[in-house]
């Protein structure tokens, strides 16, 4: 599995079988890449910077492809995840802010935000081969649909993921104990080599990691926890520990 950038992107390959490469794709006017499988893409949205390190500190080749000072960060001292128990640190860790210089990657982790998608997907054509496949780590319903419009959905999987994590400075991410789990699966719910080799390297961190027999019932159970969170915290303005503390709210979160 090829990883590039900070962002990961998985486009599913219908009939293809996946091996995961172990040649050096290269960044164009750069030295060639040493190893890499996959490619991690993450802005604001902290899930491919965190999956992506996982990865990385698993001993998968990983670029990540970043942006201003959190690019800046990375390719000066590495990217740091500050976790319970102790810091991963990726350093010296491969990064670029331009996909189209990422070439010849197995796997994409794509974590931008949702509006973010469509975007995302024209930027990582170039670093589309034939055996690439896109995870999109968003919440809802809709970034498969848009990858696969732009990309093909022969290159694309079904994805989400859940971490209590966040950017507390540039290359540097925090996440706090609970669950951190990526899913994801064909679009078709058939299994297949690469989303078996995709969860093998996940089972080496210390991510839960699971393909759901329906990709798509995944997808639509997180994103109605998703929304019924999201409402009633629009509503009263306030955090989720705040929310459940109040009877109240707590009784109005049960009721949605």
């Amino acid at each position: 599995m090829a990883v590039r950038g900070m962002h990961i992107y998985v486009p599913p390959i219908a009939r293809a079988k996946v091996r995961f490469r172990r040649k050096a794709p290269k960044l164009q006017g750069g030295p060639r890449l040493g190893n890499p499988r996959c490619a991690s893409w993450f802005s604001e949205q902290v899930a491919g910077g965190f999956f992506g390190a996982q990865l990385a500190s698993a001993g998968e080749a990983v670029v990540f492809i970043a942006r201003g000072e959190h690019l800046k960060a990375i390719r000066t001292s590495g990217l740091r995840v500050e976790t319970p128990a102790g810091e991963i640190a990726i350093s010296p860790a491969q990064a670029t802010d331009d996909p189209a210089e990422v070439t010849d990657v197995d796997a994409v982790l794509l974590g931008v935000k949702a509006w973010q998608v469509q975007e995302a997907a024209r930027a990582m054509r170039p670093a589309i081969g034939p055996e690439t496949f896109v995870v999109p780590l968003q919440n809802g319903v809709d970034a498969a649909s848009e990858l696969s419009a732009v990309v093909g959905s022969e290159h694309v999987l079904g994805g989400l993921c859940g971490t209590l994590s966040s950017v507390v400075a540039p290359g540097r991410i925090r996440t706090i104990e609970g669950p951190n789990y990526i899913k994801f699966g064909e679009l078709d719910n058939r299994r297949s080599d690469r989303t078996a080799q995709l969860q093998e390297a996940f089972r080496k961190t210390g991510v839960t990691v699971e393909i759901p027999p329906e990709i798509h019932k995944a997808l639509w159970e997180k994103f109605l926890i998703i929304t019924s969170f999201g409402g009633v915290g629009a509503v009263t303005r306030a955090p989720i520990g705040a929310m459940r503390a109040r009877p109240e709210t707590r009784r109005l979160l049960s009721d949605v």
